[in-house]
C-alpha cells in the first residue's frame, strides 16, 4: 500500500464532456497514487454517464446555470444552486475528503463553496485560454489553479496559477496503426484523414468534407467521426471513406493510425492531439455560437505552431482541400513543434500538486 492510501479525493466537474474527460484521465494516477476516489455531478448529467463506467462512487446534487443573459431560469436556478450547496456540504461531511478538483462547468461551484465553508483545499482546473464563469466563482478560495495556455497565466492570480497543460487518457496513445485500419477497412497505403466533429458533431465540417471526398480521395483514406444521427447513408459504400458516429474504444487505434487530423478547436481535444503529436487542422466554433473561446484556443496553437486554422465562416472546398494539402506537405515541421513543447499530459504533474496541498 502506497503512503497516501489513506488520502480521500472527490473529483468534480460537468456539464460537457469537456469538464469530464480530464478527470477520467486521472483516474489511473489518483488510484496508482492510493488515493480513494469520489465524484459529485449533477443528478442526470454526462458526467454521471461518463463516470459509470470507472467504478467510483457518484453522487448527484441539484445545480442551476448561472447567466450573463436573461432567461425565465434565472428566477428559478439560484434556488437549485442553493440547494446544490446545501446538498454539498452534507456529502462533503459524510465522505470527508482531504482534497478536491474541480474541472469546472456550473455543477462544481456549489461543491468548492461547500468546501471552502468546511476548510477542505480545493484545486481548480481551466481548460480555455480565458477562464469560463463557474472557475472565476471558484477561483477566489483555490490552492492552486492549473492551466492549459501561457496565455491564462497573465489573467489568473500570480500565487496561484501553474501551467500545467491538461491531463490526456493514457489508454489514447496505446493504440494499433494496424488495427485501426482494420476497423476502417482501409486495404492500401494511402497517409490517414481523420476528422472530428465533436461529440454532437459539427455539420459545416462534415458537409464540406463530404464536399470534398473527390479531390481528397485519391489521396488519403478517410475516417470521419461525424457525430450522433450525423452519419451520411448515401457514403456508407464509398471506398476509403469510413464515418462514426461516435467512438469510444476503437478511438485509440483511429488516433493511431491517422497522419492528420481536422478538428474542432475545443481545449480538451486539441491538448490531446498534442500529446498524441498529430499534426492538425483547427476549424474552430465562431462567436456566433459560442463565448469564442475555441478561436482563442485555435490562435494559440497556431501561434505556437502546432496547427492551422481555418476560419468557420470562411470554410469551403476549396480552402479545406488546399489546408489539408498544405499540412500533410510541411507535416514534419508541425511534428517538430510540437517534440519541442513542454505541454504534454498533465496527469503527473496535477498528482503531484494534489499531494503538496494535503501534506
Amino acid at each position: 500500500m502506497s503512503e497516501n492510501a489513506n488520502k480521500r479525493i472527490v473529483l468534480t466537474g460537468g456539464g460537457s464532456a469537456g469538464h469530464v474527460t480530464p478527470n477520467i484521465a486521472l483516474i489511473p494516477a489518483l488510484k496508482k497514487a492510493g488515493y480513494e476516489i469520489f465524484y459529485i455531478g449533477s443528478y442526470e448529467g454526462i458526467e454521471k454517464k461518463l463516470i459509470e463506467d470507472y467504478n467510483i462512487p457518484y453522487f448527484g446534487i441539484a445545480t442551476g446555470k448561472l447567466r450573463r443573459y436573461f432567461d425565465p431560469k434565472n428566477f428559478s436556478d439560484p434556488f437549485r444552486v442553493m440547494k446544490g450547496f446545501t446538498e454539498s456540504i452534507t456529502l462533503l461531511k459524510r465522505i470527508n475528503p482531504d482534497i478536491i478538483f474541480s474541472k469546472g462547468g456550473f455543477v462544481s461551484v456549489p461543491v468548492v463553496r461547500a468546501a471552502k465553508v468546511l476548510g477542505i483545499p480545493y484545486i481548480v482546473h481551466e481548460s480555455d485560454i480565458t477562464p469560463g464563469l463557474a472557475n472565476k466563482l471558484s477561483m477566489k478560495g483555490a490552492r492552486k489553479i492549473c492551466c492549459n495556455f501561457p496565455e491564462t497565466m497573465r489573467l489568473l492570480p500570480a500565487d496561484k496559477a501553474i501551467l500545467t497543460g491538461t491531463p490526456i487518457r493514457e489508454e489514447l496513445g496505446n493504440g494499433s496503426r494496424e488495427e485501426g485500419r482494420k476497423i476502417c477497412g482501409f486495404t492500401d497505403d494511402k497517409p490517414v484523414l481523420m476528422v472530428i466533429g465533436g461529440s454532437l458533431g459539427a455539420q459545416s465540417v462534415n458537409e464540406t468534407v463530404r464536399f470534398a471526398l473527390p479531390r481528397l480521395l485519391p489521396q488519403f483514406n478517410v475516417v470521419h467521426i461525424c457525430g450522433k444521427e450525423k452519419m451520411d447513408n448515401l457514403k456508407l459504400s464509398v471506398p476509403g471513406y469510413k464515418q462514426f458516429e461516435y467512438v469510444k474504444n476503437e478511438l485509440k487505434d483511429l488516433f493511431a493510425m491517422a497522419d492528420i487530423v481536422v478538428s474542432r478547436a475545443g481545449a480538451n481535444s486539441i491538448c490531446e492531439l498534442l500529446a498524441l503529436k498529430k499534426p492538425n487542422i483547427l476549424i474552430p466554433l465562431s462567436t456566433k455560437s459560442s463565448r469564442g473561446d475555441q478561436m482563442l484556443n485555435a490562435k494559440s496553437f497556431e501561434q505556437q505552431g502546432f496547427s492551422l486554422v481555418i476560419d468557420n465562416d470562411e470554410l469551403d472546398e476549396d480552402i479545406l482541400v488546399e489546408t489539408i494539402e498544405d499540412l500533410y506537405e510541411n507535416r514534419d515541421k508541425f511534428l517538430a513543434n510540437m517534440n519541442k513543447s513542454s505541454l504534454q499530459s498533465a496527469t503527473d504533474a496535477i498528482v503531484k500538486i494534489l499531494n503538496e496541498e494535503i501534506q
